[in-house]
């Protein structure tokens, strides 16, 4: 293909993306501050801005705290006909500010939120799309194997879905990380696992209902059981992250009831 990509991150994931670009036969221009991570193929730029002056589609694949500093650096060399793509798990409002950066030079910004794991799966991770740029960066990437969902033409709008996700998916991380620590101290991880991996296994579409209802019904006596879990934790030496955030959760739970009736709480319908 004649399309030129600039790749600005080449670390896990700017890495294999930019593997799986140059395979499709695109031009391929990278940047990265570390000189030891390169991708064969690719023509490496000395810095963001000369990786990014030409390209059909920039995209920043780096690490959300230097996503705006990025931004401003390739600005000044992009111009109509650019799309310019921010693929790093950032707050919706650093994606909007990021929009602030790119708009005034006439190039395109596309929020783009990476769904899944990219390595194994490179150009071909699901994503979300969603800015003035999203049509414009899926009509590009889609021939080149990318699974690309665009939901909005608001910038923020594909970074909210994701993070959304990644409240349930990382917080259930956390909560079964800190569940086997403390079995593996009482010598229960075997039990504890096959509990957690048959509740993970009968689970269905049922179980979000049950989960809200059951907390609304039960917030007292759940809190109270979380607070005696925590301080199981404590004694173990383990500092309850999960255990007191969900405490104190249920507890303003409780207290939302107390103040209103339950058919007005979110949720509770």
């Amino acid at each position: 293909m004649s399309l030129r990509v600039a790749v600005l991150g080449l670390g896990e994931a700017g890495g294999a993306i930019a593997r799986d670009l140059v395979r499709a036969g695109v031009k391929v221009v990278g940047y990265d501050p570390v000189p030891e991570k390169d991708v064969p193929g690719i023509r490496r730029a000395s810095s963001e801005a000369e990786a990014a002056r030409g390209a059909e589609v920039v995209l920043s694949v780096n690490w959300a705290r230097v996503a705006l500093e990025v931004a401003e650096r390739v600005a000044p060399v992009l111009g109509a006909g650019q799309i310019f793509a921010d693929l790093n798990t950032a707050a919706p409002a650093l994606k909007r500010a990021l929009h602030g950066v790119i708009a005034p030079t006439g190039a395109l910004f596309a929020d783009v939120a990476l769904m899944s794991p990219v390595p194994g799966q490179g150009i071909k991770t699901p994503s979300l799309a969603a800015g003035p740029g999203a049509l414009g960066y899926a009509g590009r990437v889609r021939p080149l194997g990318a699974e690309v969902e665009v939901v909005g033409e608001e910038p923020g709008t594909a970074a909210t879905r994701k993070l959304l996700r990644s409240i349930f998916f990382k917080g259930l991380a956390a909560a079964v990380g800190e569940a086997l620590e403390a079995a593996r101290r009482l010598g229960l991880e075997a039990e504890t696992r096959q509990n957690i991996a048959q509740t993970l296994e009968e689970a269905n579409a049922a179980l979000v209902d049950r989960l809200v209802e059951g907390s609304l019904r039960h917030a007292r006596r759940r809190r109270e059981e979380m607070a005696a879990a925590a301080a199981m934790l404590r004694e173990l030496g383990l500092e309850p992250h999960m255990a007191a955030a969900t405490e104190a959760w249920l507890g303003k739970l409780e207290k939302s009831l107390r103040d209103c009736s339950p058919e007005s709480f979110p949720g509770s319908t």
